[in-house]
């Protein structure tokens, strides 16, 4: 007589063999985020910060994203390479990345340049992961996911390693769709119809389109998964020759001549009808992705309980607003579409389409409007702010306008060319900024 087994047991089985396939499947993957870069283009925001240790969204920073889609994902081996400016990153890391455990192997950690084989700086995306190579002898990992530090998506790397061993490529390469007329601010993947990649072109005139899709072209979104034995001989050969030792510029063209690389088209887990991916490089464009999520249906969505993305926790209280029974006087805390985040208290003021990071003040009668506020900032009596960015630790004096007076700005502050005002961290202003003297 056969056992027979309830078939409700068998789905369940199945499913518990696949979550541990799929485990030891994922840790056989390390992973390096890239976070060295200066950012220059976003200061005054990175003089004294790293570009991925920039805050975002409030509570956030921007190196978050990267380190959430890898927990969301499974992985468990992760190195951030940092490099220039990197005391609040790596304190960032310590602080509120220090979850995963050390006896299982597990880390998040922040890894300065070794100088183990060069006495030089990093001097491109590949010499950075080069100079870091003693980490994969040590993880002795068959696969080397590298990503980019300072992008802000939502994607699930286990997708991507599954389209690598189903097509027993060597590398893949992260692809967004994108506008044909766009494709020139990126480098552009070409693919054949099983989008195996032919040709990688930096920022091209005429970029090549999708098969069967005229209207739009492959970007590279700075992802890439390698099979560690594949990797490794060209990061050897790149480091003897004077290349510009950069993953898009030379490691991934030689691997498309000799080795079996593909693109892996974008699988959005943000789940809305537009894929979002954003490279906020300027100031311009760090405004308007802080900007959308006081949409009341942003295009990044920052709620979905599914994909969790998680940073430091610091100890606020929460948030408070005062002076309601003055408001016939115009003195009343308020706060419309908005992200205002714990410790903020608005005593009297009024915040409509801004973003307030952790412990800010707004005294009464002032007005805040389209702006981001980072920690610690104050803002003082009857003063007005308009699109502008303040950083850290500054205290706006009483009856201080920025956002109104574009050439008064300038003279003061940083201001781009649409008009955005950034003033910088622990920035000193002083009484004499009051227009009545």
């Amino acid at each position: 007589m056969s056992l027979q087994f309830p078939k409700s047991i068998i789905p369940l089985s199945f499913h518990f063999n696949t979550v541990l396939l799929q485990f030891a499947a994922m840790n056989n993957i390390f992973t390096m985020i890239l976070a060295g870069g200066k950012g220059e283009r976003l200061s005054p925001l990175t003089e004294q910060r790293a570009k991925p240790a920039v805050p975002f969204g409030g509570k956030y920073r921007i190196i978050d994203f990267a380190l959430s889609n890898c927990l969301n994902s499974g992985l468990r081996k992760i190195a951030v390479l940092i490099q220039y400016k990197s005391h609040s990153l790596d304190k960032h890391i310590r602080s509120g990345w220090n979850i995963l455990n050390a006896e299982l192997g597990e880390y998040i950690a922040s890894v300065p340049p070794q100088q183990r084989i060069s006495e030089e700086w990093y001097r491109g995306t590949a010499d950075a992961v080069y100079q870091n190579m003693f980490l994969l002898d040590t993880e002795q990992a068959d696969y080397l996911l590298i990503l980019a530090g300072d992008h802000i998506y939502k994607m699930n790397y286990a997708e991507m390693f599954h389209w690598l061993l189903a097509k027993g490529a060597d590398a893949v390469v992260g692809a967004l769709d994108i506008p044909i007329e766009d494709a020139t601010r990126f480098g552009v993947i070409s693919v054949d119809e099983d989008l195996r990649i032919n040709r990688f072109d930096e920022k091209p005139k005429h970029p090549t389109p999708i098969p069967g899709d005229p209207t739009h072209a492959f970007a590279s979104m700075g992802i890439y998964l390698f099979k560690t034995s594949a990797i490794k001989k060209y990061l050897i050969a790149d480091a003897q020759e004077g290349t510009a030792h950069d993953f898009g510029k030379n490691i991934i063209p030689r691997m498309i001549q000799e080795g079996r690389v593909y693109a892996f088209k974008f699988q959005d887990e943000n789940k809305k009808a537009v894929k979002y991916w954003r490279d906020i490089g300027t100031l311009d464009a760090y405004w308007e992705a802080n900007m959308d999520l006081v949409a009341v249906d942003p295009l990044f969505n920052l709620y979905d309980p599914n994909w969790p993305i998680r940073t430091y926790q610091g100890q606020f209280p929460p948030a408070k607003f005062v002076f309601a029974q003055d408001y016939q006087g115009g003195r009343m805390g308020v706060a419309l579409d908005s992200v205002v985040c714990g410790g903020c208290i608005v005593s009297g003021g009024r915040i409509q389409n801004s973003v307030l990071s952790p412990n800010v003040r707004v005294l009464d009668h002032a007005e805040v409007r389209e702006s981001i506020v980072m920690e610690n900032v104050v803002i003082g009596e009857h003063s007005r702010i308009r699109r502008a960015i303040i950083d850290k630790d500054v205290i706006i004096p009483a009856h201080t306008e920025i956002g109104y007076d574009r050439e008064a700005d300038a003279r003061r502050f940083t201001v781009t060319e649409s008009g955005l005002v950034v003033i910088s961290k622990g920035m000193k202003l002083n009484a004499s900024l009051d227009p009545s003297g």
